[in-house]
């Protein structure tokens, strides 16, 4: 078992570009693979969980080929039915992969098989089986096809309207992607904006789209079946999940001066820049930018103290990913903070509410898990301690972090699994870290 040993740190200091969003990085392969003629993606994401969509991508019958360092091309069917895959499709880790592949497999005349790990096999899978039986796939898999693997035989799907019971970016783009090769207009409505990649990469590529703010803040979007896609050159922007470990150890770390650049600031991912704001906390802006329909920024972060924070509701879908590093700001910011209406983050790659307050609580933090979120006091100092992963990046990352900013050595065990998001992770505590 891979494990990290850190130590308390001075400061992080630096200039930094993170590397390609994940959740961009997937779509652009998605879309490559449905488009017509050649898609380069440059700063593509080379991680476990991006290369898994690619593979899948090749076994439908995409070609891809590596220009250089993250630059692939991509030539995708150009509307033509997608290639039988003779083999299982493995999706490893990667809840993204599964669920917005499992909307392109509904919608073609093919028969595929998708599974993934084992705590890929344990995650729901009945938020997107229910729409695509609804709109005519043919879905089996185990528990009422609740969890993988899937079997799917799909074609000749029907437009529906779906009130989805969550904010769910997966769940919005599995139906959206299933609606491009279905017959009629697919709608579907949730109950707060989730994530909007896939509507803002989809116009990119010549989809037409129509969305809509209706009662009570829910958010609808319309697509048209039978829409073909054009292939694109697109830069994939920095992801934020990533840099929001490192903006946190420069804020937490006095003395730092850290420089992020041409991050990825789509209003629908960056809460944690909310959450900042109502806790007081300043950040620098510049180089302000867009890259396939996604708006980039320069930010640079110093050390500067933290006011409590009180985050729920509308707030929560756009800094889900970000709740781990969220909770670890908390412990050192000024009073109370609660996060609620997050349960969500029970299912997953871990229970993300149990493992980081079991795991942070080894290190001395006051911090509360609830039903649907935590509490968590502070300032608080933290101690060096041996804390587990439980095979969760997320986790993995959050956790060293914490060893950064804690009194002794810290040794987080089984650190493989952030192979699966930020290869380049370990590298950083060494280049970054003073």
């Amino acid at each position: 078992m891979q494990s990290w040993r850190v130590h308390s740190a001075k400061r992080v200091q630096g200039v930094w570009r993170p590397p390609g969003d994940k959740s961009i990085t997937h779509r652009a392969v998605i879309l490559g693979l449905l488009a017509r003629g050649t898609t380069d993606i440059e700063n593509f994401l080379e991680a476990d969980d991006c290369m898994r969509t690619l593979r899948i991508a090749q076994q439908l019958g995409a070609t891809a080929e590596r220009l250089g360092g993250a630059h692939w091309r991509i030539t995708g069917r150009g509307g033509e039915a997608l290639q039988e895959p003779p083999e299982v499709l493995d999706a490893g880790n990667s809840g993204t992969t599964t669920r917005l592949m499992a909307g392109v497999l509904a919608s073609h005349p093919i028969f595929s098989v998708l599974t993934g790990d084992d705590s890929l096999r344990r995650r729901p899978m009945r938020r997107i089986v229910e729409p695509l039986q609804r709109m005519g796939a043919h879905i089996d898999g185990r528990e009422d096809a609740s969890r993988l693997p899937l079997a799917i035989r799909g074609g000749q799907l029907r437009g529906i309207k779906y009130l989805s019971p969550v904010a769910s970016a997966q769940v919005k783009s599995c139906v959206l992607l299933a609606g491009l090769n279905a017959a009629g207009v697919t709608e579907v409505t949730e109950p707060t904006l989730s994530r909007d990649h896939t509507e803002r990469m989809l116009r990119a590529f010549g989809a037409e789209l129509e969305t809509q703010i209706c009662t009570a803040g829910a958010h609808r979007v319309r697509l048209r079946g039978g829409q073909r896609l054009e292939g694109q050159t697109l830069s994939v922007p920095g992801d934020f999940s990533s840099a929001a470990f490192w903006l946190a150890a420069a804020l937490l770390l006095p003395g730092s001066d850290l420089i992020i650049e041409q991050v990825g600031v789509n209003p629908t991912r960056t809460g944690l820049l909310q959450a900042l704001a109502q806790a007081g906390v300043h950040l620098e802006w510049s180089a302000i930018d867009e890259q396939a329909g996604e708006p980039t920024a320069t930010l640079r972060v110093r050390a500067q103290p933290i006011g409590a924070m009180h985050v729920e509701g509308a707030l929560v879908p756009s800094l889900i990913d970000e709740v781990p590093i969220l909770a670890l700001l908390a412990t050192q910011a000024c009073g109370e903070t609660q996060i609620r209406d997050a349960a969500e983050l029970r299912v997953k790659e871990s229970d993300r509410i149990e493992t980081i307050a079991t795991e942070l609580r080894k290190m001395g933090a006051q911090i509360e898990p609830l039903p649907d979120g935590l509490r968590i006091y502070g300032p608080t100092p933290l101690h060096g301690a041996e804390v587990h992963s439980h095979g969760d990046h997320r986790i993995a990352m959050t956790l060293a972090i914490a060893g950064l900013i804690a009194h002794g050595e810290t040794i987080v065990h089984d650190v493989a699994c952030v192979q699966t998001s930020f290869p380049e992770f370990e590298a950083l505590l060494y280049r970054l870290v003073q």
